[in-house]
């Protein structure tokens, strides 16, 4: 594992350049593995780790960026940022007592942001950077993955030429001595798409792609069980309610068991496993857990709920979690293989220490998903309508998806929303 050595090693950076994934275990995988090995060198409670969203954060057991810097929504300049950290004593202490600060999907993490957080580490960190090498972030070792050709960050105001991204920071370089680039795609074996995605990653419009992407584009309907991808939730939201209510069977009503103080709670609620879950027999849903590998029972695997099964209230601790009392899912998945889906848990951590758990069943509805909650996920089938499509990177993110051609379906083709940010001549 000689890229785990050189990720670990003080000031490392590394950054996957494309959804580089082995059965589903790719970047993640890496990254997990990265974040056991500092916790054995640093210890536990020293190893905090982080992501922008909710989701991402979840996806980790870890926290929020905005949480674990105690920095609320980061609206102000560096001075402002400092004032926010010192005013919250929970936050000092995170900041003095770190020893390695993990990021992941580092692209939506804004300059500002960035630059402003490796101030507020200098500024509360002068003992602790004393004698260090990197300086940059008071001593603090700094490890960072993402690829910066996905989701961009969300920014209020775009301002014309200004900089938005990370990378862009003056702290950038002198924070990380290493790049790692990633460079054999797992999730993808179909080397036409292969070949796709590393153009529209890179904003380019080849005119043999177009032709590939023209033919996914046909006019007869696309296989049902294809998850549909949106831009915006409100999309998601409406097909998933008319296609459940179309099937005219009677709903059962999920709701998270959640523990935990308030500030915790809300990164749960915002991450991927939902307050209320609606199910009934017929309804297309989804994993959102990797509960087996081993038998493709990951994150983004589909299938169909075939039934509500009667359960022990008490073996699975249903009470007051279903609107029917004991009763959980059985999921035929497209696979053939048929589970009975439990509860799962999860949880917010601050270091070593849980502060909050959900425990919810691992299932959403999944005619319909979001651009930015298929992060991370592989689908067999997917349909997306990309003339929708209104930031950088999204077509990208939505066709990366798919393993196969076979498995898309495209409508409101636009050669010009296939681009990607200016300026990207220094990354590889």
């Amino acid at each position: 594992m000689k890229l785990l050595s050189f990720a670990i090693a003080a000031g490392r950076q590394f950054s996957s350049q494309a959804a580089f994934e082995r059965k589903n275990w790719g970047k993640t995988f890496l990254l997990e593995h990265v974040i056991k090995k500092l916790k054995r060198i640093h210890g536990k409670s020293k190893v905090f780790v982080t992501a922008p969203t909710g989701v991402a954060a979840c996806a980790l057991n870890g926290q929020t960026l905005h949480s674990f810097a105690g920095i609320g929504i980061a609206d102000g300049d560096c001075g402002s940022l400092v004032d926010m950290v010192l005013e919250d004593r929970n936050a000092r202490y995170r900041w003095r007592k770190v020893k390695a600060l993990v990021i992941d999907e580092i692209s939506m993490v804004d300059t500002n942001l960035f630059e402003g957080l490796a101030h507020v580490a200098r500024t509360l960190r002068d003992e602790a950077a004393s004698g260090h090498e990197n300086k940059t972030w008071g001593g603090i070792q700094m490890i960072v993955s993402g690829d910066f050709f996905q989701l961009p960050p969300v920014l209020k105001k775009k301002k014309k030429g200004a900089k938005i991204y990370a990378f862009e920071a003056e702290c950038w370089s002198a924070t990380f001595d290493l790049q790692i680039e990633l460079t054999t795609v797992f999730r993808q074996s179909d080397s036409l798409l292969v070949q796709l995605l590393q153009g529209i990653r890179k904003g380019e419009n080849d005119p043999d792609d177009l032709k590939l992407l023209e033919g996914c584009c046909s006019g007869y309907e696309p296989d049902p069980s294809a998850v549909r991808l949106f831009p915006r939730l409100t999309d998601v939201n409406m097909v998933n309610k008319e296609k459940l209510e179309s099937l005219n069977e009677e709903i059962y009503v999920y709701k998270a068991q959640d523990l935990g103080e308030q500030k915790w709670m809300k990164q749960l609620q915002k991450g991927i496993a939902p307050d209320e879950l609606e199910l009934c027999v017929g309804a297309r849903v989804m994993l959102i857990k990797n509960i087996s590998p081993w038998r493709k029972l990951v994150n983004g695997a589909t299938g169909t709920v075939v039934e509500l099964r009667k359960v022990s209230k008490e073996q699975y601790g249903m009470d007051d979690m279903c609107s029917h009392g004991g009763v959980l899912p059985l999921v035929k998945f497209d696979s053939g293989l048929e589970l009975v889906v439990e509860p799962e848990i999860w949880v917010v951590m601050e270091g070593d220490k849980v502060v909050a758990r959900r425990r919810q069943i691992p299932l959403m509805l999944a005619w319909a998903l979001s651009i930015h909650k298929c992060q991370g996920m592989t689908l067999d089938k997917l349909h997306t309508d990309l003339s929708r499509v209104f930031d950088f990177g999204m077509v990208y993110v939505a066709l990366s998806r798919v393993r196969s051609l076979g498995g898309l379906y495209l409508s409101g083709l636009d050669p010009s929303n296939i681009k990607a940010p200016k300026g990207f001549g220094i990354l590889p």
